[in-house]
């Protein structure tokens, strides 16, 4: 096998134990990055993630002439240059990678700047559906132009002023929400969103830290347009979504126990643990205190017996991202567990639903697929392999299928772990899975 095309190889059984830190937060990671980019002054990113996503958005505002420095224990000093400090008689060619969350909050702010530029991803990232946004943007004034069905290559062509307006989002998307208020930085007035369930406030919270006001009505936010960001000093909270992975890990194995130290626990997604906690999973919160404007705590994680569950539909868009491990979860449960309501795990790196739904059967889980979810059955879990299609978290998520399994779990095509985890599974090996990279 090339080095190209990597594989996790685990060997079955393992216990997770002792205290493991994971890495930044990347969702915030990214924000920060974008926010001291176009702020007024200097900003210092601490504990970012350095991975090849956040990476990708660090290298975009390079070429867009921002001034991003390296400096001591791994953090960034960025000089801002404004919202009005990119030139707009230029088409930047921007390549983002893999990162969906940073293609998506770009084509936004850039809008709203009224830059032209063109933003391409890889194999995986120009699959993935990009009229969720642009629409929206295009009600305010933008113009764009994409690839087929409105997929990346994605052309932002530079217009003036955009108008404020007010958008009811058809799901509930912390990349839709974000974009649209982004733009609404550089309209005239209030531009404002409607979401049908919460998710992910980490927008609202960054731009607060930067000094743009935020207004929250129910389920209405707004952003005046016209307000600028001063630069400040940011320090990223330790990633729920990777911490996922371990958290899980520790749930379904009997007699596990492992502390998860400084792990973001934003009210608006922490899903994962609510839902783990419905499941029966033992779960404790100590040190709780704050990253920045970042809740965070020490999670305790006691293993032992999980029972299926139907998941309640509000829970979730604030669980989003970690339904492949939480499949994992539901594998190990006993009884069936049941989830509806997660459409959008069609359109992430993957189609999460059918992906999940094969990987689960190769290693001898029942389950099916439904238009909008999934049905599993408890129950043995046997050796096998897994396709990961690319997909960083399903590489992650059947790696600690391993914990309960009869025979090696072989994961194919794990590259893409490091767009969010590069350091996966040196610290699954120092907690006690049984790993090793092929």
């Amino acid at each position: 096998m090339s080095a190209s095309d990597p594989s996790f190889i685990v060997r079955p059984g393992g216990k997770l134990g002792g205290s493991v830190r994971v890495p930044g937060d990347k969702s915030v990671s990214h924000r920060a990055v974008m926010f001291g980019a176009v702020s007024d002054g200097i900003t210092e990113v601490r504990d970012y993630l350095d991975s090849e996503d956040v990476q990708a958005t660090i290298a975009a505002f390079r070429t867009m002439g921002v001034q991003i420095e390296n400096i001591d224990d791994g953090a960034l000093r960025i000089h801002g240059v404004g919202v009005d400090g990119v030139a707009k008689d230029q088409n930047f060619q921007i390549d983002m990678g893999n990162s969906g969350t940073a293609m998506r909050l770009l084509t936004g702010l850039l809008a709203g700047m009224g830059v032209s530029a063109t933003l391409r991803g890889d194999e995986s990232l120009s699959k993935r559906p990009m009229n969720r946004i642009v629409k929206p943007l295009q009600s305010m004034g933008a113009s764009f132009a994409t690839a087929a069905d409105g997929r990346p290559p994605l052309q932002i062509h530079s217009t003036n002023q955009l108008q404020a307006m007010h958008y009811d989002m058809p799901m509930a998307s912390a990349q839709v929400k974000s974009a649209v208020l982004l733009a609404g930085l550089g309209a005239d007035g209030l531009t404002s969103v409607s979401e049908p369930a919460v998710s992910r406030d980490h927008t609202e919270r960054m731009l607060d830290a930067f000094g743009v006001t935020v207004s929250v009505d129910g389920s209405r936010i707004g952003i005046e347009g016209g307000q600028r960001l001063t630069g400040c000093n940011i320090t990223v909270p330790s990633d729920l979504s990777s911490a996922a992975f371990f958290i899980i890990g520790a749930a379904i194995t009997p007699g596990a126990e492992l502390t998860i130290s400084g792990a973001g626990i934003n009210p608006t997604r922490d899903g994962v643990l609510k839902i783990l906690e419905l499941m029966g999973a033992k779960i404790e919160q100590r040190a709780p205190g704050n990253c920045g404007l970042e809740p965070v705590a020490d999670l305790v994680v006691t293993g032992g017996g999980l029972k299926g569950i139907t998941v309640p539909p509000e829970l979730v868009p604030l669980a989003i991202d970690e339904f492949p491990a939480l499949a994992v979860a539901a594998a190990c449960a006993q009884g069936t567990t049941r989830i509806t309501g997660a459409r959008e795990l069609r359109v992430k790196e993957t189609d999460r639903i059918t992906a999940v739904v094969d990987g689960l059967k190769a290693i001898g889980i029942e389950c099916h697929e439904l238009d909008d979810g999934m049905v599993i059955e408890g129950g043995a879990i046997r050796g096998g392999e897994v396709f990961a299609r690319g997909d960083h978290r399903l590489a992650m998520a059947f790696s600690m299928a391993a914990l309960r399994a009869s025979d090696d779990i072989v994961v194919r095509d794990v590259a893409n772990v490091a767009t969010s985890f590069p350091e996966f599974s040196t610290l699954a090996a120092s907690a006690g899975l049984q790993i090793e990279r092929a």
